[in-house]
């Protein structure tokens, strides 16, 4: 499975002339996401998940959408969350059917949600920030998060020089106070973009509230 991000004409036909290009090297898309509308140049940036037939070379993916006029590929690699797309209303049917948990859900969702790598719930609100929660490949934070707190709303952050944490690209939002703080991490990129900012803070938000009822 491969998550190709891709800025193309933000026109009608545009994605079909991409899915068909993707067809002619055996390509079976499973998804598509339309992340952003850049309205000021006429693109969008699109997510597409694809798998490929065995003995077809991943390289074969890339050159196929740039086979197609005024496509940029910005974004290839392979795709381990389970190939679906939709997962922010999977995260919100699974916090209101456990409103007690939704914080914690939303942890362990958010990777899937963001096309990330990690995310951990840090807990400034003693004398030190501590890993309150976090998934799975979260690298060590060492001293850098008393850095990012408190925060106020949710924003990318810039990576800092610390092992594991160097060539990831850095997302985050306040969950309950400005000194409990989701962080996600990508490694290598792509950046995030102010849509997706967005949603994790509509998330984040979401789960306090949901959380709240409970």
């Amino acid at each position: 499975m491969f998550l190709l991000r891709l800025i193309i004409p933000d026109r009608p036909g545009s994605l079909g002339v991409v899915a068909t290009a993707l067809g002619e090297v055996d390509a079976d898309i499973h998804a598509i996401e339309i992340v952003e509308h850049r309205r000021e140049n006429g693109t969008a940036v699109d997510d597409i998940v694809v798998d490929l037939p065995p003995g077809v070379l991943p390289d074969r993916l890339v050159s196929a959408c740039n086979s197609v006029p005024d496509v940029e590929v910005i974004w290839f690699s392979r795709y381990g969350a389970g190939g679906g797309l939709h997962m922010d209303l999977e995260a919100v049917e699974q916090m209101t059917s456990a409103p007690a948990d939704a914080i914690d859900i939303l942890v362990e969702q958010s990777p899937a949600v963001l096309h990330a790598d990690w995310a951990a719930l840090l807990d400034g609100t003693g004398s030190e920030v501590k890993v309150a929660l976090e998934t799975s490949a979260t690298p060590e934070f060492g001293d850098v998060a008393s850095g990012w707190l408190p925060m106020e709303k949710a924003t990318t952050l810039e990576a800092p020089d610390h092992k594991g944490l160097a060539e990831s690209v850095l997302v985050a939002a306040p969950l309950e106070s400005d000194r409990r703080v989701l962080v996600i991490g990508r490694r290598g990129g792509p950046e995030f973009l102010g849509s997706e900012v967005a949603r994790l803070s509509y998330l984040a938000s979401l789960a306090v509230t949901i959380r709240a009822t409970s």
